[in-house]
């Protein structure tokens, strides 16, 4: 069972930039497609992006693109979330999550998911 730590969640002022990591301590990511979702208090869960294995090909949500990247470095086992810009209803609990398969050419953002990390709360408010 692949077990994924999300990391980097913290307060931070609305235009201000965060960055979320995702790693395992026990397995390799490497071959996994992943992407991060989120969910705010009383909202459904949201897709927020995702990024292939091997191309590192990445696809966004409307509400993120342009704002918020997705990158991942297989040395280091980590797939990051640079997110700037931020507003206040980005304030939301961040999952990492992670699939396995064939590499796609985009990944579907919506999944399905396999795996999930635990979450990591972000809240952007002043």
């Amino acid at each position: 069972q692949l077990q994924i730590v999300e990391s980097g969640g913290g307060l931070v002022q609305p235009g201000g930039s965060l960055r979320l990591s995702c790693t395992s301590s026990a397995f390799s990511l490497e071959f996994y497609t992943m992407g991060w979702l989120r969910q705010a208090p009383g909202k459904e869960r949201e897709e927020v992006g995702c990024i292939t294995w091997r191309d590192h090909n990445t696809n966004y949500a409307d509400s993120v693109r342009g704002r918020f990247t997705i990158s991942r470095d297989d040395a280091k086992n980590t797939m990051y979330l640079q997110m700037n810009g931020l507003k206040p209803n980005d304030t939301a609990t961040y999952y990492c999550v992670a699939r396995g398969g064939p590499v796609p050419g985009i990944c579907a953002i919506e999944g399905p998911w396999s795996y999930w990390g635990r979450g990591t709360q972000v809240t952007v408010s002043s």
